[in-house]
């Protein structure tokens, strides 16, 4: 049958495809609207026979002009007969064609119609091959579907793939996309081997879903058969009398009647004993319930017994691990004498804080090798999921307790030394607040009935003595802090430090390895000079690794055969092992000018001292402050500066304070610098600056000053006093208030100190630059306030 030429010179309507596409050489029928269905009427009427363009509309357009595929079929009208909402029309599908352009006229769509001739790449005995090919496919399909006849028959007399193309395609699973992209192919060979490809894959996968089916069929049939079975060997051992042994291998039934869980918990685990042995080992919750079993069963609910504490051997355990730190351990032995008085059970938990490497993990084994306890350990440094501490629920795939659980199964103790370490690391996300969660952990009150997801039933952790380390309290949320009695580890002096490495770090060093003294030795010169010239922080954990450096270093030599052994490490070869010097102390000054003063501070990994400095320019009495210093500190500033304005205005005769610029710089500026403890160095930096007067350079102050002159106490005085000692100060400048922190400082920084204690700047000035000075006297006139004498 010979296709009918579209005249190129009218047009012709369009008729959209919703949902489908129309191949060449195949009948179809169409559901059109009324519109439509009237033009082709008309369009018969007088021209005898009608024609239109089927175009396939494109799924999820938004754009109207671009709602269509270009390319469609041309249609040849057979008949038109009324229907429901419309007409339905009988057409023949002739041939391919491309819209050119739509045009609108009484609300229809029009178009002129390009013919698309197919490549004749394909010959005779070529699409005989691909025919017999095509309908072997649509045959296999077919072969899994009952009734299957009526739709293979008329594929049989179809002549052409094209016809089994436009009659198959229809009732397959495939997207209008890809049915469009399959019409625009232009090479018949290529839109035959396509639509092979297409038949290929569905065939396959519906073989591979009936394998599925199969396979999921027999696995319930056999499960629900192991499952009939197994209750009715149940039934008969009832009435003979016997043994149950459908605990399996894991003999659950006797293990949980041996065990000391208790009565609720028991009750618990029968009941998913029962869910066990009805189910089969084949049931698809069976692994779960037997890691639920087994948790059961290998959690400890009892104290075996009770240990007396012994409170010296957990002072000489203490001792004997740590040195220095010594208000530490004696309020870790308190807390145990506490314990040891008070018998019923009450969960205890303590909180080290301090900088790292100060020993904080370590301290919480000892305690637990003084106790005779079991000891583990998690650790919370980046934890943000709620379920790492309750445990997920087990109706999830691949739940697991919280850590608090799995630590207390592998202690397999009830009461052990539990070690939370890096509380203050917690983080919060979506899946929770993990602080939040810990709140029930550690209250005395709530933890002997602490409730975890994945075990559904309480658990007491009352015996369990928590402790948690930080190394910042700011980040731990008030409510948690509040559960946990503070025990603050500041820092070791040098020389605890050197005590330290002499005793502990240095053998476990040699140990580590594989050598003994008599291969490597180091001198105490040496081991004083890498803890002030290669370390800088308050713990002994660079120290540790600097030690590791030169073990490595002499385990090369002797390997090669290039020492002598013993190889003893002195101070001048410290440059070749470690390199040149990382750290350079800041040491006092031998003279300041005017305007410089000593200040001491305190740092994360302990004390420092730090310069002050002052000038002046001309200018109109701005004060600039550089030294990348925090809000509280520019605060000090401006208040050092009312107070030097209004108390030495008379003394100061040769500074103009409306006339001069005012610059306060403090050294090391790309360190921030915060905090109030600076304002009685800001205040006589101020002094000396416009009195001209100098500071001795081996004074230093720390102090907070208020805007009436009142000098206020600091935090970290110990840290301050031991880096005012290592920097060679002789006269330290307190609070009065700070007096009492003094106890804290070891003994022989104190005898090597002078500390001078001030509650006014009147005293602090005094002490410094031996200016008196009398509080001002206010006189007020009318709403006017003006200063009057000085006392």
């Amino acid at each position: 049958m010979n296709s009918p030429q579209p005249d190129t010179s009218r047009d012709y309507i369009v008729i959209p495809l919703s949902e489908t596409v129309v191949y060449p050489e195949t009948r179809t029928k169409l559901q059109v609207e009324t519109a439509i269905g009237d033009a082709l009427i008309a369009a018969m009427k007088s021209d005898g026979s009608a024609y239109a363009v089927g175009l396939t509309a494109k799924s999820g357009a938004e754009d109207p002009d671009d709602a269509l595929y270009s390319t469609g079929t041309l249609l040849m009208i057979a008949h038109v007969q009324p229907a429901n909402d419309g007409y339905l029309i009988f057409a023949h599908a002739t041939r391919r064609v491309k819209a050119v352009a739509l045009t609108e006229r009484d609300g229809l769509y029009y178009t002129i119609p390009e013919p698309l001739p197919d490549v004749p790449d394909l010959d005779e005995g070529g699409r005989a091959e691909m025919l017999t090919r095509v309908r072997a496919a649509v045959h296999e399909i077919s072969g899994n579907f009952q009734g299957s006849e009526q739709f293979t028959r008329p594929v049989d007399r179809m002549e052409s793939v094209d016809q089994i193309m436009g009659f198959v395609m229809p009732f397959l699973p495939v997207g209008v996309a890809e049915k469009q992209a399959l019409l625009e192919i232009v090479s018949t060979r290529e839109r035959y081997a396509a639509f092979l490809r297409i038949l290929v894959s569905l065939n396959e996968n519906i073989n591979l879903r009936i394998e599925v089916a199969q396979k999921a069929t027999e696995k319930v049939g056999k499960a629900n058969r192991e499952a009939m079975l197994r209750e009715q060997m149940r039934v008969i051992q009832e009435e003979l009398g016997g043994s149950d042994d459908s605990d399996g291998e894991g003999g659950y039934r006797e293990r949980i009647e041996r065990s000391t869980m208790p009565d609720e918990v028991r009750k618990k685990a029968f009941a998913e004993l029962k869910k066990l042995e009805t189910g089969g080992s084949q049931h698809h919750e069976s692994q779960g319930i037997r890691n639920y079993l087994d948790l059961l069963l290998d959690l400890p609910w009892t104290v075996e017994e009770k240990k007396s504490i012994d409170i010296e051997e957990a002072r000489r355990v203490l001792d004997s691990n740590h040195n220095g730190l010594e208000k530490v351990k004696e309020r870790i032995v308190q807390h145990l004498a506490v314990m040891k008085l008070k018998e019923e059970k009450q969960g205890s938990i303590l909180l080290f804080a301090g900088p790292p490497g100060t020993g904080k993990t370590s301290l919480g084994r000892s305690i637990a090798d003084a106790l005779g306890r079991e000891y583990v350990r998690i650790s919370l440094g980046g934890v943000r999921d709620e379920a790492e501490i309750r445990g997920h629920r087990r109706t999830y795939v691949g739940s697991l307790p919280g850590r608090i659980i799995q630590g207390m199964k592998r202690a397999g103790a009830k009461n052990p030394v539990f070690i939370l370490d890096e509380v203050d690391k917690l983080a919060v996300s979506y899946s929770g607040d993990p602080a939040s969660a810990l709140l029930e952990v550690l209250d005395p009150e709530q933890n002997s009935t602490f409730s975890d997801h994945y075990l559904e039933v309480p658990y007491d952790l009352s015996d369990v003595l928590f402790i948690a380390t930080a190394n910042s309290l700011a980040t731990i949320p008030a409510p948690l802090l509040d559960r946990m009695e503070l025990i603050e580890i500041s820092g070791y002096t040098k020389n605890e430090k050197f005590a330290i490495a002499k005793d502990h770090l240095l053998p476990e060093t040699l140990e580590e390895h594989g050598l003994t003294p008599d291969r490597l030795q180091v001198e105490d010169e040496a081991v004083s000079a890498i803890i002030d010239r290669y370390t800088r922080e308050a713990g002994v954990r660079t120290l540790k690794k600097q030690l590791a450096r030169i073990a490595r270093y002499v385990s090369a030599k002797i390997v090669s055969g290039t020492a002598d052994l013993p190889y003893i490490v002195t101070v001048d070869m410290l440059p070749e092992i470690l390199g040149r010097e990382t750290v350079r102390p800041d040491v006092a000054r031998k003279e300041n000018p005017p305007g410089v003063v000593t200040g001491l501070a305190w740092t994360p990994v302990g004390g420092d001292i730090l310069f002050i400095e002052g000038t002046f320019m001309p200018g109109k009495g701005k004060l600039t402050l550089t030294g990348q210093l925090g809000d509280v500190m520019k605060e000090s500033a401006q208040i050092s500066l009312s107070l030097i304005r209004s108390r030495l205005a008379a003394i100061a005769t040769g500074f103009d304070f409306f006339a001069s610029d005012i610059h306060i710089h403090v050294p090391a500026g790309a360190t921030p610098k915060d905090g109030p403890s600076a304002g009685v160095t800001l205040v006589t930096a101020l002094a000396s600056l416009v009195t001209g007067k100098a500071v001795d350079p081996t004074v230093a102050m720390t102090g907070e000053v208020t805007l009436s002159g009142a000098v206020l106490p600091v935090g970290g005085i110990k840290e301050k006093v031991l880096a005012a000692h290592r920097a060679g100060i002789r006269t330290v400048i307190l609070p009065r208030e700070n007096e009492r922190d003094l106890e804290d400082v070891p003994e022989d920084a104190r005898n090597d100190l002078t500390f001078v204690t001030v509650e006014t700047i009147e005293d602090l000035l005094r002490e410094a630059l031996g200016i008196e000075l009398h509080r001002p006297v206010v006189s007020y006139t009318g709403n006017r306030c003006v200063p009057a004498h000085t006392l």
